[in-house]
């Protein structure tokens, strides 16, 4: 009997030393951690905005001194390339200031000293309505086409305002309101212009307001760009 006993009692601290430990609970690993996201590159420097093109400018040699009118070839096109291809042609040497009236304008380009007519081309379409609209106007030191009461007569005769002359804007598409086409503007010489309005003037071969003594235009030339 005993020796049953014996080998149970045995056999117990073998049982437990054979029962399987508990696992340890698996601990939580931590997510690595995303790599920053790259910096977005800066966006490109915007190009330059274009220099806005020189308009041209004419250099107009009176005997009274120098007189430069920078021109609208945008506004005015077929006004321009007129008057300038009677610059380039040397059409305006010899010519006269011939129409002076004080308050109001100064007219040239068109008549020699005997007072007759210097040859020209065909007339071009008034273009008043639509530099009107683009807010070109008769004001003192602006250049406008010279013509008779045919609103599309203009060739080489010119003016410039000595004062703001709305009567000469275009106001309606008929003759009377037609309107005559300014094209450019006195840059430089103002004071020339000034002193031709103030010359004594009357009746010359069936022309009024033409000055006493001669106001020449000597020439004219294109400047070139700034």
């Amino acid at each position: 009997m005993r020796s049953l006993i014996l080998p149970l009692l045995l056999a117990l601290p073998l049982a437990a030393q054979t029962a399987p430990k508990a696992k340890a609970k698996a601990r939580p690993q931590a997510a690595p951690k995303a790599a920053p996201a790259p910096a977005p590159e800066p966006p490109p420097a915007p190009e330059p905005a274009p220099a806005p093109k020189a308009k041209p400018r004419v250099k107009l040699e009176t005997s009274y001194g120098p007189v430069v009118i920078e021109l609208e070839p945008d506004l005015a096109p077929l006004t321009v390339e007129n008057f300038l291809r009677y610059v380039k042609e040397g059409h305006y040497a010899g010519t006269l200031f011939h129409r002076v009236i004080p308050g109001f304008m100064i007219q040239g380009g068109g008549m020699l000293e005997d007072m007759s007519e210097k040859p020209t081309r065909a007339p071009i379409p008034n273009e008043a309505p639509a530099t009107f609209a683009a807010g070109l106007k008769n004001l003192r030191g602006t250049v406008a086409m010279a013509r008779t009461d045919d609103p599309n007569s203009a060739t080489a005769q010119f003016f410039i305002n000595t004062a703001d002359n709305a009567s000469l804007d275009h106001r309606s598409p008929n003759a009377e309101g037609m309107g005559y086409c300014v094209f450019g503007r006195v840059v430089e010489g103002m004071e020339a212009v000034d002193r031709i309005e103030k010359v004594r003037t009357g009746w010359r071969k069936g022309h009024q307001n033409v000055p006493e003594y001669p106001v020449r235009l000597k020439g004219a030339e294109i400047l070139p760009a700034p």
